[in-house]
């Protein structure tokens, strides 16, 4: 069981007392990494295994300029566990950030009779990244967000805001198709599509007054529009994959819509809970009197992943009357690590 040291015990202590000395762990080997725990191991001569009582742990999380600096800061990283046989799990023990580069090093103690520690040297220091949040997070995620998401609404059309330009290059240079490119890092640091899933990416809430697209938009006053049963029908499945703000009272919900089967599905499949299309709190297909009929979560901003290339000829096109509301972009946008409504307990 580890608990935190109320005395750090510095590298490069030195060993002390009148027992022979202890030797310096080496061969420090991490596995089994998730997005909050790891399992480490190292080597110590035979002869000091009957004697260490204690292990000393240092974690350190790498910095780079990218790092959001409004995230809490780490919690103090030296650690002391008592001795038990390797490899040991450690866990929940630091506030570990997933997607993360961290550092450690490990140095053995006897504990004296007199409260102090017989010490070893540090080890050497070994570098590791822990990985993305698991199924069972996402699941977290997704039923806070289904505490919020309201009352259902329908709608006809997914659409995507751009600018002209944007458009124009997909009629000139693409076929005439909006082609999937890699999803940023917006949202939660751990979901695993960040940086992985390649999309096109729509919208589809609409105003309740009107059951019509909003008119403001802050990606460009452009709009691709297309009758949501050509990406969303019963050939489709849907998964959920992030649940988060930005510092705001808005709080958006990722959904992927990929085509059973194919390459998107296949990535989705491992990694993100799968909704029913016809019955979950976000986004619904469902046949009604012969017809499919289509519903959004009212109190969420929805971000849609498709998956795959979309023809421009399924839809139309326009210039909307609206304002470029830029303050509303989600384009790598930073998760609020504060907030109680989207953040569980295994990281931001």
């Amino acid at each position: 069981m580890l608990s935190q040291l109320s005395h750090p015990v510095p590298k490069g202590a030195k060993p002390q007392g009148s027992m022979e000395l202890l030797s310096t762990p080496h061969s420090i080997e991490v596995n089994n990494i998730t997005c909050d725990s790891f399992r480490i191991s190292w080597a110590m001569e035979n002869s000091d295994l009957e004697r260490v009582t204690h292990y000393f742990i240092d974690l350190n999380k790498k910095e780079n300029k990218n790092s959001n600096k409004f995230k809490h800061r780490d919690v103090p990283t030296k650690l002391v566990a008592k001795a038990v046989p390797l490899p040991m799990t450690v866990r929940g023990h630091w506030f570990l950030s997933p997607r993360t580069e961290y550092s450690v090093a490990v140095q053995t103690a006897v504990k004296q009779s007199d409260g102090e520690y017989l010490v070893s040297g540090w080890s050497e220091t070994v570098e590791f990244c822990t990985g993305d949040y698991a199924k069972e997070h996402l699941a977290q995620l997704q039923e806070k967000a289904e505490q919020i998401a309201g009352r259902m609404l329908r709608f006809s059309v997914f659409y995507r805001n751009h600018h002209k330009e944007y458009f124009q290059h997909a009629r000139t240079h693409c076929g005439n198709m909006l082609q999937p490119y890699l999803k940023d890092n917006s949202g939660s640091h751990g979901s695993p599509t960040s940086g992985m899933l390649h999309g096109v990416f729509f919208s589809c809430n609409t105003e309740f007054n009107t059951g019509q697209p909003p008119q403001d938009s802050p990606y460009g006053r452009w709009r691709f529009q297309i009758p949501a049963q050509r990406l969303f029908n019963p050939s489709t499945n849907l998964y959920f994959a992030d649940f988060y703000c930005m510092y705001t009272a808005y709080h958006y919900a990722i959904l992927v819509l990929a085509p059973k089967g194919s390459l998107g599905d296949r990535f989705c499949r491992d990694r993100l809970p799968l909704l029913d299309i016809a019955c979950n709190k976000f986004l619904t297909c469902s046949v009604e009197d012969g017809e499919l009929i289509f519903r959004h979560a009212q109190d969420l901003i929805l971000e849609i992943i498709y998956t795959e290339p979309v023809d421009l000829s399924l839809g139309t096109l326009g210039e909307i009357s609206g304002h470029q509301l830029m303050s509303l972009s989600t384009a790598d946008a930073k998760k609020d690590p504060s907030c109680k409504t989207c953040n569980i307990s295994v990281g931001r």
